[in-house]
């Protein structure tokens, strides 16, 4: 039992650590020998636990959606519970953005979807990230009353990670305008 565990544990470190150095350095920075050494383990445990670098790559991405959507649907019940108007739904997203961005894991998220868009086998994981937050885009807004929710989802996905990238590309540091973008999407107040 406590070998069983050792095994997840470690195979979980790997993972964190790929995500690390993935953000702070970018995926160039995954070598295996990169990764054991900063994971405290040998080369040979790295090699054990992923056969290749496209898995692990996958599976550390793998790792960042489950945890991503596991406090998505939190954010999503919380909205539920309480029945925000569309403002004040704006006005959270911006702050639960602003307050839950960890910019190494964002940037590693980001450069592993660019390498998505070359490595066959990382495509299903990215396109499992974005149907995620497509998921709860569209809860939100259909929670609003919001037409054609589906359609708006993909927009507002795309508005939070464009947003995203111009803020760590020009060296912002929070989610300020991200209200207001989205009650332009929605068709808010701020729209009119």
């Amino acid at each position: 039992m406590a070998v069983a565990a050792d095994r997840v544990d470690t195979r979980e470190r790997i993972l964190r650590t790929t995500l690390d150095l993935i953000g702070r350095e970018g995926i160039s920075a995954v070598t295996n020998r990169r990764v054991a050494t900063a994971a405290g383990i040998s080369l040979g445990s790295l090699t054990y636990h992923f056969e290749s670098q496209g898995e692990l790559l996958r599976e550390a991405l793998l790792l960042f959606i489950a945890e991503e959507v596991a406090v998505l649907d939190a954010f999503r019940e919380d909205l539920r519970r309480r029945h925000p108007d569309v403002v004040e739904v704006a006005r959270e997203v911006e702050r639960f953005v602003g307050e839950s961005d960890d910019r190494g894991l964002r940037l590693a998220e980001l450069e592993l979807h660019l390498r998505a868009a070359r490595d066959p086998h990382l495509q299903d994981a990215s396109a499992r990230v974005f149907r995620a937050y497509e998921d709860v885009a569209v809860t939100a807004l259909e929670m609003l009353g919001v037409e054609d929710a589906p359609r708006r989802a993909h927009a507002v996905v795309a508005l939070m990670y464009g947003m995203a990238l111009r803020r760590f590309g020009t060296g912002g540091k929070d989610a300020r305008g991200m209200a207001e973008a989205l009650l332009t999407i929605v068709g808010g107040p701020a729209s009119r």
